[in-house]
C-alpha cells in the first residue's frame, strides 16, 4: 500500500516510479480524490463540534431564562443532526474510494531494477554449476516419472487436470527434498521453523498483497450461510422439543404445523443472529505459506531487539493458475496443488537490502548442494510480482527442456505490506515508531527441485539416481528404478 502523504509530497516521483512499471501518472488524481475525502471529514468534525458546542449553549440558555435562545439552538442541533449521516456517509465514501486506488497499485521499483518489458529484459547475474554431458538423449521428467511413480493419471481422476499423485519412492523422494530444505533453512541459515494454518482469512490476504487484486488466482472456500442457519435452526426446535417433553410433558403430536413454522421462524431468527455474530466465513488456501508467515505480525508494534525475524516453513500451497491458461500443462511443473518450503524475513528498513541478498543466498545454498545448475536473474520493472520493489529469480538448469525455469523467487517488499498489515516496530530509545520492511522468497519450490532432480540425475534405463545430499532421508534408497 502507498503513504498517500508521501505522494502529496512526491507527485513527481511517484508518476516516475508508475512509468516505470509501464502505468500512467496517477498522482495528481489521487491527491484530488486525498483533497476531497480531508474536506469531507473537516464538514464532519465542524458539524460535530458546533453541535457539542450548540447542546452546551441550550443549558445556559434555559439558565438565563432565554426561552426563544435555547429553542434556535435545539432547532440548529436538530437539523445538525440529520446533516451528519449524510456528512459522514460523502467523507466514508470518499475514503473508500481512495482506499480501493491506492490498493490495486503496484509497489514502486527500487533505484537499481532494470526497465524492461518483459522476462526478456531480466538481467542474467550469475550461473553455478557444470551442465552434465549425457552419453544418452536427456528425456523430460514428464517422460521419465511416470514409470518411477508420477502417476498424473490419478491425480487427474480424483481431482481434475494439475493435480498429481505421487507413490513409493517418488513420493519418498519428495519428501526428502522438503526436509532436506527445511534443515538447511532452520540449521544453517537461521530461520525458525513454523508450521502455520494453510487457511486464512481475507485480512491475511488483503495484507500481504494478494487481495483485491489476485482474488482470481487463488482457491477461496466457504461456509453456505444458508446451511449453517438452517442447521442452527433445527438445533434449536430440536432441542425445544427435548425440554418441552421433559419438563411440561409435551407431547410431540401436538407439535402441530402452525406451532413448529412459528418455531423455526424464531429460531432462523436466532440463528442468523449467531451466524453474523461469528463473521465472515470465507477462508483462502494459502498460494504460499508467505501469506501466513508475514501476516503472523498483522498489526503488531514490534520491539526493535526482535528484529530481524526469520521464519520458515513446508506447507502444501494452492493455486487456481487463472492467469497461466495453457502454460506447463504436461507434467508436474505448474500445479494447483503443491509444497514449498518459504523463506519470510521482518526487518528493519536499513537492513533490508542486505537480507534480501543473504535470502537469495539461502535458496542457492539448496541448488548448490543438490549440484543443480542454475542461474540467478535481476528482474526488471516489466516482470516483476505486484507487491515487489526488487526481485531476484533463480532458474534451475532442466536438460530433458534445454533450458532454464524458475524455481525461487526472492523478493524485497520494502515497506509496502508492512502499511497493509499495520506492523510497525518501535525504535530503541525513541517514542517514534516505524513500519517494518517485508521479504519473500522460496527456498525453494519442492515440486520443481523434484523435476530438476529427476532431469539432471537420469540415467539411460529410465532411472533415476538419488543425489548424495538425500541419502540420509532416503531410508536406503540410493536410486529411483521403474516400477513394476
Amino acid at each position: 500500500m502507498h503513504d498517500i502523504r508521501s505522494i502529496r509530497e512526491n507527485p513527481q516521483d511517484f508518476d516516475a516510479g508508475l512509468a516505470r512499471r509501464g502505468l500512467d501518472p496517477l498522482a495528481q488524481a489521487l491527491i484530488a480524490l486525498d483533497e476531497a475525502r480531508r474536506a469531507a471529514t473537516t464538514e464532519v468534525q465542524v458539524a460535530q463540534s458546533r453541535r457539542n458546542e450548540a447542546s452546551k449553549l441550550i443549558g445556559a440558555a434555559m439558565a438565563k431564562g432565554d426561552r426563544d435562545g435555547a429553542e434556535a439552538i435545539k432547532a440548529e442541533v436538530a437539523a445538525l443532526k440529520e446533516q451528519m449521516p449524510a456528512l459522514e456517509a460523502r467523507a466514508e465514501e470518499l475514503a473508500g474510494k481512495l482506499k480501493e486506488l491506492l490498493e490495486v497499485i503496484p509497489n514502486l521499483p527500487g533505484a537499481d531494477v532494470p526497465d524492461g518489458g518483459g522476462e526478456e529484459d531480466n538481467v542474467e547475474v550469475s550461473r553455478w554449476g557444470t551442465l552434465r554431458d549425457f552419453d544418452f538423449q536427456p528425456r523430460e521428467h514428464a517422460d521419465i516419472a511416470p514409470a518411477l511413480g508420477m502417476d498424473f493419471e490419478t491425480g487427474t481422476r480424483l481431482s481434475g487436470a494439475r493435480f498429481t499423485f505421487l507413490r513409493g519412492g517418488m513420493a519418498r523422494l519428495h519428501r526428502a527434498l522438503g526436509q532436506f530444505m527445511l534443515d538447511v533453512q532452520t540449521g544453517e541459515h537461521g530461520y525458525a521453523e513454523c508450521n502455520p494454518p494453510v487457511l486464512v482469512g481475507d485480512d491475511a490476504m488483503y495484507g500481504t498483497d494478494k487481495l483485491p487484486k489476485f482474488a482470481e488466482d487463488s482457491f477461496e472456500t466457504h461456509v453456505s450461510m444458508q446451511e449453517m442457519i438452517d442447521k442452527l435452526a433445527s438445533d434449536g426446535i430440536e432441542q425445544f422439543k427435548q425440554d418441552a417433553a421433559k419438563e411440561l410433558s409435551f407431547n410431540s403430536a401436538g407439535f402441530n404445523a402452525q406451532l413448529y413454522q412459528t418455531l423455526r421462524e424464531s429460531m432462523v431468527g436466532q440463528a442468523k443472529a449467531k451466524f453474523k455474530s461469528r463473521g465472515s466465513t470465507r477462508r483462502w488456501l494459502i498460494p504460499t505459506s508467505e501469506v501466513s508467515l508475514t501476516a503472523s505480525v498483522m498489526g503488531e508494534l514490534l520491539d526493535e531487539a526482535a528484529l530481524p525475524m526469520r521464519l520458515t516453513a513446508l506447507t502444501l500451497c494452492f493455486r487456481s493458475e487463472a492467469g497461466a491458461a495453457g502454460r506447463d500443462t504436461r507434467g508436474f511443473i505448474r500445479q494447483h496443488q503443491f509444497e514449498k518450503c518459504e523463506l519470510v524475513s521482518i526487518v528493519r528498513p536499513e537492513e533490508s537490502e542486505a537480507e534480501h541478498q543473504r535470502m537469495v543466498r539461502a535458496a542457492e545454498t539448496i541448488l548448490e548442494r543438490l549440484a543443480l545448475p542454475y542461474r540467478k536473474l535481476l528482474l526488471c520493472t516489466g516482470d516483476m510480482g505486484f507487491g515487489a520493489r526488487k526481485t531476484y529469480d533463480l532458474e534451475v538448469w532442466l536438460p530433458g527442456q534445454g533450458a532454464y525455469r524458475e524455481i525461487s523467487s526472492c523478493s524485497n517488499t520494502g515497506d509496502f505490506q508492512a502499511r497493509r498489515m499495520n506492523t510497525r516496530y518501535r525504535v530503541a530509545g525513541e517514542k517514534k515508531t516505524e513500519f517494518v520492511h517485508t521479504l519473500n522468497g522460496s527456498g525453494l519450490a519442492v515440486g520443481r527441485t523434484l523435476v530438476a532432480v529427476i532431469e539432471n540425475y537420469q540415467n539411460a534405463d529410465g532411472s533415476v539416481t538419488v543425489p548424495d545430499a538425500l541419502l540420509p532421508y532416503m531410508g536406503g534408497i540410493t536410486r529411483l528404478e521403474p516400477l513394476a
